[in-house]
């Protein structure tokens, strides 16, 4: 067993391990403070990973979500959604104009927006077209070209006078469901059955329109974000 040692501290040394002590623990709590800082301004990973993309293309039908918020967050929650929606759009044949233009076809915002569409695309075109010209594959086939990963592609409802016609063009769509492994039907025809959402012409919705087509859209552009 070793003795104590008898010699005694000198003051000056003490207070300057004292002070020197005192440094070191500022400065590490200074350093910690700072981190602290960093960590609270610094965005969660969730801020700052990148939202999917998902790109809606539409005519008059889907261009009432431009006069009702409330679907377009619905359908919007955790994505980075854009939409085109024009009025009188066709899909493959020239438009029909409106007002003092002619909107571009959704074969036309298919090829000039190529890989800015994003993963995901959601296609509500048919109202204006007549079945013979209604070429879901040739948008397909682009779609594909953009980089597209997932189409979700809205049936017509069969209403209205034009009832016959969008039922061949639904047919076009559901062909192509069997033969394109990345298309997904939202069957708007049979979800909208007996549902008191829309205007006089049987077609164009209203606010609780917009709304049930977001609530049917809505799982499938998540599946699509999630698996694409």
């Amino acid at each position: 067993m070793q003795p104590r040692s008898s010699k005694k501290k000198n003051p000056r040394r003490r207070l300057h391990n004292v002070l020197r002590d005192g440094v070191q623990r500022a400065l590490v709590g200074s350093a910690v403070a700072a981190a602290l800082v960093l960590l609270a301004a610094a965005p969660s990973s969730a801020d700052t990973s990148a939202k999917t993309r998902v790109t809606v293309i539409g005519d008059s039908i889907m261009a009432s979500f431009d006069y009702v918020p409330s679907a377009t967050r619905e359908l919007g929650k955790g994505i980075d959604l854009r939409s085109d929606n024009a009025v009188c759009r066709r899909l493959v044949a020239a438009s029909c104009p409106y007002g003092r233009s002619t909107p571009a076809t959704a074969l036309d915002v298919v090829r000039s927006s190529g890989r800015s569409l994003g993963r995901v695309v959601v296609i509500n075109v048919g109202y204006n077209d007549w079945s013979a010209v209604y070429d879901v594959d040739r948008v397909l086939r682009a779609l594909h070209a953009a980089g597209v990963r997932q189409v979700i592609w809205v049936t017509l409802r069969e209403a209205s006078p034009y009832a016959s016609l969008y039922a061949r063009s639904n047919a076009r769509i559901r062909t192509a469901d069997r033969k394109w492994r990345n298309l997904v039907v939202a069957d708007w025809n049979a979800h909208s059955r007996d549902r008191p959402w829309f205007r006089s012409d049987g077609l164009h919705l209203t606010a609780a329109g917009a709304m049930g087509l977001a609530r049917l859209l809505r799982p499938l552009v998540l599946a699509g974000a999630t698996s694409a």
